[in-house]
């Protein structure tokens, strides 16, 4: 996935691909700009042609070939087999539209329900994600609703036609702990009941530990490290991917002991470095890194790792846990 700008080619996506099976939650994490929203617009047919340009030679989605369809095939396909959850529900909530007019359109436009038939399974859907009074709530614009009801409506409606695929982008952004906790549950046990499988892009570690069951690591549009998430968790293979696990605060840690942070910045995806684009910041580079990008390759059963350090990461890691 590239886009042509003023300033050049950006290429926000570069070699990504995975496969999800029925009913498993995919986790894919990474700082700002790492590509984890594009790759979920893509799946989705919402990227802007100009300027990005999708150079996938396959993209298909519950049997789909994406790239094959036109619009109008693709907005059948939106909502049916596919649905998003975005990360900000008050800017992709119409506020001039009551909840029930935002709800209602899908069924109509879907499955041609009248409006009342229609606004009978919009009630129940609210009463699905634990909103109150889900018929006084119909009546209500975005606004009249607090973050947490705004957000489970996203939810209601992204699971109304029981798709095939649910990515869930940042769902709990902005959010408080009580909130995202709930969010959370009501995703797990909706994706428990309908067999749904979750794409859920987040930058925050506690919530893929919680929520996913293989992880994909990503940095400067690439996927740089893949695999099931206690075995990542417990052995990261990628040294970004031990930044981040690093990164994250411990109950029962050392009070005097600060975090510990990746050092520098996220590269410009205008003008990437020669070679791994991670090197200027890793810890563990060497020159062949610099001269060349590892390719993501398996390095054990389930994992794969893009990068050349990685057959001595393992143990170096090992030693430093017995210290």
């Amino acid at each position: 996935m590239r886009f042509e700008t003023h300033q050049g080619v950006v290429r926000a996506v570069d070699g990504i691909s995975f496969a999800l099976a029925p009913g498993e939650v995919l986790g894919v994490v990474g700082e700002s700009g790492s590509g984890k929203s594009v790759t979920s617009l893509a799946l989705m047919g919402l990227v802007p042609t100009p300027p990005g340009v999708v150079e996938a030679s396959l993209l298909r989605v519950a049997g789909h070939d994406v790239l094959g369809l036109d619009a109008r095939a693709m907005r059948r396909l939106r909502g049916k087999e596919i649905a998003m959850i975005f990360q900000d529900p008050m800017t992709s909530l119409n506020p001039l539209l009551t909840v029930e007019r935002q709800l209602t359109e899908v069924l109509v436009q879907h499955e041609g329900l009248t409006r009342r038939a229609a606004r009978v399974r919009a009630a129940t859907a609210l009463g699905e994600v634990g909103i109150p009074a889900p018929e006084t709530r119909l009546d209500a614009y975005p606004h009249e609703l607090s973050g947490g009801m705004r957000q489970r409506v996203m939810v209601a409606m992204a699971l109304l036609l029981s798709p095939k695929v649910l990515i869930a982008d940042e769902p709990t952004t902005a959010l408080d702990v009580t909130i995202q906790a709930q969010i959370l549950d009501l995703m797990k046990d909706l994706q428990r009941r309908r067999g749904t499988a979750i794409v859920l892009i987040t930058h925050d570690l506690g919530v893929v530990a919680g929520m996913a069951d293989r992880l994909q690591v990503m940095y400067a549009g690439r996927v740089v490290e893949t695999g099931p998430v206690d075995e990542v968790f417990a052995h990261a293979m990628h040294p970004y991917t031990l930044g981040l696990l690093r990164s994250v605060p411990r109950l029962g840690g050392d009070p005097e002991l600060r975090l510990e942070a990746i050092e520098g910045a996220p590269p410009d995806l205008a003008a990437l470095p020669q070679g791994c684009a991670f090197a200027p910041r890793c810890p563990f580079v060497q020159p062949a890194c610099r001269a060349s990008t590892p390719a993501l390759i398996p390095v054990l059963a389930g994992r794969t790792s893009a990068c050349f350090e990685t057959a001595g990461l393992l143990p170096r890691r090992a030693r430093e846990e017995r210290k």
